[in-house]
């Protein structure tokens, strides 16, 4: 990992007479805020900081604040009441110029109270910590990352006002790009080409580690894959990827979403799909690859992926995070609907890739979706598997037929998964008491207006017939 220095970066401002910084950071659904400040100012910033409200942290998926502010406590954290100030710490390393924006600068900041302490909420802290634990352990975590989303060609932005307090506007009015069904043809991606090249160059404009570019099955489904990196840098790309692609499309006349299945006629859903190992620290080598006549995964890898798996129905909340999400886990549709691993079996939550020799040998959860947050994401998977380490966890046997292997359930929705997030120990024990108890806070408020809604199912279902 590159060092850079506050002279580099004003250089770079300098030398490509940028305008404007825009000091981002990720909140706890994994969205990127901030503030734009002039160029000029960076250099105070990147010494001092900026100051950010720090309400942004206590906001559900509608913006909506989902804690008493004006209390002298706010869910036993006193630094939050009030909405007073954090502050925002420019991440030198991260700092990019934006290819949309040729004027912008960016860079990805880190959060910290006015006396210095860190926020303990911060999810890109939760993840580096994991990462120093499995360090601690002797092992460096490699991810690459497989991702679906959709972009739609922009009819109607959805422009409307709303009254004051209501939930989001209307949602943005979309036509199809191409119909799909043509899983991976050249004829399709040919179709898509124009804005799968935009896409491309924004990733490489940013130096984003990307790999491949592909339609999926899905009417104006894409997928983007990269290149592996080790420790919690994916979560950072993932982020500014999601941010970047929405960005661009947005200013070329399209839509993309990473919401996991639009009410879109047709669509099917995107996931969000983590190949990882470890590589020991000592000798350099893929810790999972096996020896022949062996397991299909090294002890390591054994351990790792049984303690991923023995904590998969309680991390939901960290990998499968929006009420949308549920709505992919089903049996014959190449997403995961039980907790069970298979060797290279596409319908198992875990896969194994590779085998005796192989120094790519990994696993790949595809549990996940698209709008997960990143940095918890990943640090469910660390914390799991280094418990799985630690307890020298011995998986199940490998399922041939995943579908029909009596295995445990993945949850059915976000209100099971947010119940199992707050009885279980493991992440109580690991993620703290105050923070499940403050993601806990805001994924029910997210549940709660859910269920206040009266949806076009219950009209169409009750409003005639009683």
């Amino acid at each position: 990992m590159t060092s850079r220095t506050l002279a580099d970066v004003l250089t770079l401002i300098k030398t490509h007479k940028l305008e404007v910084v825009r000091l981002a950071f990720a909140d706890q659904h994994g969205i990127l805020r901030g503030k734009t400040i002039a160029a000029a100012d960076f250099a105070s910033a990147a010494m001092s900081g900026h100051s950010m409200t720090s309400s942004l942290l206590l906001k559900d998926t509608a913006h909506r604040t989902t804690f008493p502010l004006w209390r002298t406590a706010v869910a036993d954290m006193e630094d939050y009441a009030g909405a007073r100030d954090m502050i925002m710490m420019p991440d030198l390393d991260t700092f990019k110029i934006l290819p949309w924006s040729l004027h912008s600068g960016w860079v990805l900041c880190d959060l910290v109270f006015q006396d210095g302490r860190p926020v303990p909420v911060s999810t890109r802290q939760i993840a580096r910590d994991a990462v120093t634990g499995l360090e601690d352990m002797g092992y460096d975590y490699v991810c690459g990352l497989e991702v679906e989303f959709h972009v739609y060609r922009l009819d109607d932005a959805g422009l409307k006002a709303s009254p004051a307090g209501a939930q989001p506007g209307p949602a943005p009015e979309t036509s199809l790009l191409a119909h799909g069904f043509q899983y991976l043809t050249e004829m399709r991606y040919d179709q898509l080409e124009p804005v799968m090249d935009f896409i491309r160059r924004t990733c490489e404009g940013l130096d984003l580690p990307v790999r491949s570019f592909e339609i999926e099955m899905g009417p104006s489904q894409f997928e983007v894959t990269f290149h592996p990196m080790t420790g919690s840098q994916h979560a950072d790309n993932m982020v500014l990827f999601r941010s970047a692609v929405k960005q661009v499309c947005r200013r070329h006349g399209y839509h993309a979403t990473f919401m996991c299945r639009p009410r879109i006629p047709n669509a099917l859903s995107s996931g969000w799909h983590l190949h990882q190992s470890l590589v020991d620290r000592k000798t350099g080598l893929n810790a999972f690859t096996p020896v022949e006549g062996g397991d299909i995964l090294a002890p390591v890898g054994m351990q790792f992926a049984a303690g991923i798996l023995t904590h998969a129905r309680d991390t939901s909340l960290f990998t499968a995070p929006t009420i949308n999400a549920y709505k992919r886990y089903a049996p014959h549709s190449l997403a995961p609907d039980r907790v069970v691993w298979g060797q290279d079996n596409r319908g198992a939550m875990l896969r194994v890739i590779g085998g005796p020799g192989n120094p790519a040998t990994r696993i790949e959860n595809r549990i996940g979706e698209p709008a997960a947050n990143p940095y918890l994401y990943i640090a469910s998977q660390i914390r799991a598997g280094m418990d799985g380490l630690r307890r020298e966890l011995v998986p199940p046997v490998v399922a041939d037929s995943p579908y029909e292997t009596e295995a445990p359930r993945l949850p059915a929705n976000l209100m099971e998964a947010v119940q199992l997030a707050r009885n279980s120990t493991f992440l109580r024990q690991t993620f703290g008491e105050g923070f499940m108890t403050y993601l806990t806070t805001i994924k029910e408020a997210e549940i709660g207006r859910y269920l206040a809604d009266i949806s076009e199912w219950e009209q169409r279902e009750y409003f005639d017939i009683f």
